[in-house]
């Protein structure tokens, strides 16, 4: 009988739990081979005496590779052009590490993106080098998406002392893929009206649900924060569980099967308790879904993905 009671006291706790406002969207840019085609490379074209060398004929399949974004084999034929090009074309090495390090990034290998930029002389590299602006981006988005705060920290100083402009352009990315809402509501003020974000701010402001309101719907009767928010299957289903054990529990309390009472009344708790938190959660998983729709049509049209901010291609 106490373990019994002990169990339903925790089931009581944890489904009381509050579920929080706060969104963790997961929003992804739609990049399209087009999209490349339009930028031109930051590097000149190689020269005829350049081009019958060995590392020449091997860079020109590489270019090949990577303009149709076979990226695997970019790579391969990049990295053979690295061994075999002399130690004094220092600036042609450079363009070709850069270049292995873009396939690596467009390719969304963050890992070997930033080992190849480790091993290679691109941390030598300064605005005088031609994609210096590229370079500095890709680092910032392979340090945000490998969990390095220090360096991506590092990356958006550089950024904002030599690139002002681009860096504005990150602060307002950061805060719509984090799903930063009063960050979003703050940059929005200091934007000329009718901004490009008001009617994304619009419709999150009238059709998101609120997790609170949900949960104190399911609360008083079970199956409304569902219905809420749109889930008429699952309303149902908690509405016709929780009735159906509440009805079994008062059949055993008023037929004296006490024991089968508090066991029943502990399963219901369990639902009772457990629909208002996952009435909570579905409120909040709604309002990420209905976020990521809005946010992630802004972050494409307007390009503010590190990767579409690139300025060169190959």
């Amino acid at each position: 009988m106490n373990r019994t009671l002990s169990l339903l006291l925790l089931t009581i706790c944890f489904g009381c739990c509050r579920v929080s406002d706060r969104i963790e969207p997961r929003v992804s840019y739609q990049i399209q081979d087009r999209h490349f085609s339009r930028l031109q490379s930051a590097f000149a074209n190689l020269s005829d005496e350049e081009r019958a060398t060995d590392w020449g004929r091997e860079m020109l399949i590489g270019l090949a590779f990577a303009q149709d974004l076979d990226l695997y084999r970019a790579v391969s034929t990049y990295k053979r052009a690295e061994i075999l090009i002399p130690k004094e074309e220092k600036m042609r090495k450079l363009e070709i590490q850069y270049d292995v390090l873009l396939c690596y990034y467009l390719a969304n290998r963050y890992d070997e993106t930033i080992e190849s930029f480790e091993k290679s002389d691109l941390a030598t590299a300064d605005k005088s080098f031609p994609a210096y602006h590229d370079l500095l981006l890709i680092l910032y988005e392979c340090y945000r998406e490998t969990d390095c705060p220090e360096k991506e920290e590092r990356m958006c100083e550089m950024i904002d002392s030599t690139y002002p402009s681009t860096s504005e352009e990150l602060k307002v990315s950061r805060a719509l893929r984090h799903g930063e809402l009063d960050s979003i509501c703050a940059i929005n003020e200091d934007l000329q009206h009718p901004s490009y974000l008001d009617p994304m701010l619009t419709c999150y402001d009238q059709e998101s649900k609120s997790v609170g309101r949900a949960q104190m719907l399911n609360a008083i009767l079970p199956g409304a924060g569902y219905l809420y928010i749109g889930q008429k299957k699952s309303a149902a289903t908690a509405f016709l569980l929780n009735g159906l054990f509440i009805a079994a529990a008062y059949q055993f309390f008023y037929r004296g099967h006490v024991a089968a009472g508090i066991i029943t009344t502990g399963f219901e708790a369990g639902w009772y308790f457990g629909g208002i938190y996952g009435a909570g959660e579905e409120a909040r998983y709604y309002n990420e879904r209905l976020y990521e729709c809005s946010a992630g049509r802004v972050l494409n049209e307007r390009s503010l993905f590190p990767v579409l901010m690139l300025q060169h291609a190959f």
